[in-house]
């Protein structure tokens, strides 16, 4: 987020920036999961919920989930949000 300028900026403010480009949020709290139940898709929602982890951690379960990932981003349903465990 910092490199594209988005670290400071509030969540909604996140959210408008992924909807007008057409990304997904990756996140580890709740706050747009709730963004994402009220105002729907786009943009989607990825939730890690795994607690505090290592990097190491989130890019094995990254790589583990590829495929549930790609589908999910890719795919013109209504699920707002995919819950990584």
């Amino acid at each position: 987020m910092k490199e594209m300028g988005l670290d400071n900026m509030q969540d909604s403010e996140i959210w408008e920036f992924a909807k007008t480009n057409d990304f997904a949020i990756v996140t580890f709290d709740a706050d747009f999961y709730d963004l994402a139940v009220i105002k729907g898709i786009p943009p989607k929602v990825i939730w890690f919920r795994t607690g505090n982890t290592s990097t190491l951690n989130i890019s094995r379960l990254m790589i583990e989930n590829c495929d549930q990932i790609e589908g999910f981003c890719n795919k013109k349903n209504q699920n707002v949000c995919l819950e990584i465990h």
